[in-house]
């Protein structure tokens, strides 16, 4: 096992995950094909993880010390902590320079292709559920009462589900 890749298997996937579990299924790609973990290593972690007190994330040291003892339960706990850290310093970097006209731009073009890559979702949702004119009528509610900002999204999905389960 090289500590060097163990380290960044670990840092990607908290890197790219939501927390919790969130990272478990990357773990899991990553460390099986290896051979530096088996599905009873998994499950023992997720359980030691689960009835141990204080966050959900706690597992991936369970792991890493059932995967490379000592040591991987040290690497697994950097690599769980650098995401958050590397966000509070972007954060900071980002309140220095958001008037300059560069990050006003960054920001700006970032933005648009996050509403770009939506549109490109929505698309295939509608073409993979057949698109027709009760799921276009739904979209474009769903669109209009979040244009508002006036109801909150978790509000707007409940109605669109709701709404789906009436007209399907």
């Amino acid at each position: 096992m090289h500590f060097l890749v163990y380290l960044w298997l670990f840092f990607k996937a908290s890197l790219f995950s939501t927390g919790g579990t969130g990272n478990l299924p990357s773990l899991h790609d990553d460390l099986l094909p290896r051979h530096w973990a088996t599905n009873r290593q998994f499950a023992e972690s997720l359980t030691i993880g689960q009835i141990s007190p204080g966050p959900s994330g706690l597992w991936v040291i369970s792991l890493g010390y059932l995967t490379a003892g000592v040591p991987g339960s040290l690497l697994a706990l950097v690599a769980i902590t650098l995401p958050p850290l590397l966000a509070i310093g972007v954060r900071r970097l980002y309140q220095r320079v958001r008037h300059h006209p560069s990050a006003e731009g960054f920001m700006q073009g970032l933005a648009l292709s996050i509403c770009g890559i939506s549109a490109v979702i929505l698309c295939i949702l509608l073409r993979s559920n057949g698109i027709s004119i009760k799921s276009l009528a739904i979209s474009i509610a769903a669109l209009s009462l979040a244009a508002t900002k006036k109801i909150p999204i978790a509000v707007i999905l409940a109605i669109a589900a709701i709404a789906g389960i009436i007209t399907f």
